[in-house]
């Protein structure tokens, strides 16, 4: 990110990352299938969180499991299985999230429009960010747990307090998670955290991201 925001850039999962012998996306993920599918959610995730335009490659928004080949048809067959209809969900949840919040696309290319809140957790391999616009109520917080441990009572610093509304959840029943959550948002605390004068008491979901907005 050192230059992130000097060009207008693309954040590619693209064509050539699933031929050639280098397999498919879901192919690529570690440990037993849920965990695959788990980190493959959280990768769209933090995909979708970051700045820049988001470029997708087909087959990979269900979890395609062979590589692409352009002799055959996507492998459509898949999605009777509760794993890939819920990979293809959480995506289209992503893109709905995407372009209805302001703070996720409005100032991809200024660094206000990206804040970080924790990226120094290496002990719990867990970041948390805040996305902005030129509103302050258009705010949104991500939280990324990137091991396989939930994490109950995490404290994430967030500047303002009320109520922050569960906008995502990678882990959700809906897209084949296991259901670990915070029943649909938090009230902040007047617990300083991270420099912020509130902060939010959150359980993270095991290889799981969450996206929560105030209000």
């Amino acid at each position: 990110m050192l230059y992130s925001f000097q060009e207008n850039f693309v954040l590619p999962l693209s064509h050539d990352e699933v031929v050639h012998g280098k397999g498919s996306l879901i192919g690529k993920m570690p440990g037993d299938e849920w965990q695959r599918f788990a980190n493959l959610r959280l990768l769209f995730a933090y995909m979708y969180a970051q700045p820049g335009k988001k470029l997708l490659f087909m087959g990979c928004e269900f979890g395609q499991v062979r590589e692409w080949g352009h002799d055959t048809s996507l492998e459509w067959d898949v999605l009777r299985y509760p794993v890939h209809s819920g990979m293809q969900n959480w995506v289209g949840q992503l893109n709905r999230i995407y372009r209805s919040e302001p703070a996720l696309h409005l100032l991809d290319t200024n660094p206000a429009g990206f804040e970080w809140v924790d990226c120094n957790d290496n002990l719990t391999s867990t970041i948390s960010l805040l996305r902005k616009s030129e509103s302050p109520k258009d705010t949104v917080l991500i939280v990324c747990n990137f091991t396989p441990i939930p994490r109950v009572g995490y404290r994430v610093g967030v500047p303002e307090g009320g109520y922050w509304r569960e906008l995502l959840n990678s882990d959700a029943l809906e897209y084949g998670g296991t259901g670990v959550g915070n029943l649909g948002g938090v009230h902040a605390e007047e617990e300083t955290a991270h420099g912020r004068p509130h902060s939010l008491k959150l359980t993270l979901p095991p290889l799981g991201a969450l996206f929560l907005k105030a209000g």
